[in-house]
């Protein structure tokens, strides 16, 4: 007589607690709680980027700051003013000005141009980043053609500092002991305000001109985009696993359960 197995119902909850599954069990649910705090924690970083662009938003459509008075007045907490426009008034420090490396300008490599401004009236001084100059004019006598000597007074947008990164050798190295780093590959203001005299401000000044690409040096684009990032839909996916396991793996049992042992 032939035998035929049927197939077993959706095993009983005390089967994933058995001998048998209850190391797999373990195994499944700790995944399923780690993806689901992954799924979280995307979420999280969502809702402080969305403040983060909610800021910025807001900064960016403020009015001018200007600087020179805010510094009379005390003010202090520059941070919370970033992307926000500015103007200033002051002496350029031609000889603590710094390159900033690989620049590009419509796929022509270069530097970046950032020249210390000593604040009129004040002890302060902000780092400008003047805009992109070519590869042949590094040297201090080359550049000396964008010299600006006397008082100038300009516009641009305040900049956060620039964090640094490690990854691949992508950070720049220690500053000499009593010398100086002539080319940097980050904005670091912290960093680079150890090699600048004066009372250097902890954001920097993206500057504005109204013949941005006709004489050099080209300034930079300075427009605001925000953008939410990845986050949502990296959230969904975590949960998605988490979805999928949870839900996979009693069909999985299942299925070992009904075979013939």
């Amino acid at each position: 007589m032939k035998t035929t197995v049927m197939p077993a119902s959706t095993p009983k909850t005390h089967a994933f607690f058995s001998l048998r599954w209850l190391g797999t069990t373990l195994l499944v649910l700790m995944a399923v709680a780690v993806m689901v705090r992954l799924g979280v924690w995307q979420l999280d970083r969502l809702g402080q980027r969305r403040a983060q662009n909610a800021l910025i938003l807001q900064n960016a459509s403020a009015p001018v700051l200007d600087l020179n008075r805010a510094l009379i007045q005390g003010k202090t907490d520059w941070k919370s003013q970033a992307f926000r426009l500015a103007e200033a008034s002051g002496v350029y420090l031609h000889e603590e000005e710094i390159l900033l490396l690989n620049q590009v300008w419509e796929g022509q490599p270069g530097y970046h141009l950032v020249t210390p401004l000593r604040i009129s009236g004040t002890d302060a001084v902000i780092l400008v980043d003047r805009g992109w100059i070519p590869l042949n004019q590094a040297d201090e006598a080359a550049r000396a053609v964008y010299h600006l000597n006397g008082e100038v007074r300009l516009q641009g947008r305040l900049m956060p500092s620039q964090a640094e990164t490690r990854w691949g050798g992508g950070g720049d190295p220690q500053i000499p002991e009593g010398g100086r780093l002539s080319a940097w590959k980050w904005l670091n203001v912290e960093r680079i305000s150890q090699q600048v005299s004066g009372n250097v401000l902890p954001v920097y000044l993206l500057e504005l001109s109204e013949n941005a690409t006709l004489t050099l040096p080209y300034r930079a684009d300075t427009s605001i985009e925000v953008s939410e990032g990845s986050h949502l839909s990296y959230a969904l996916q975590w949960f998605s696993f988490a979805l999928i396991l949870l839900i996979g793996y009693p069909f999985y049992v299942r299925k070992q359960l009904s075979q013939p042992r």
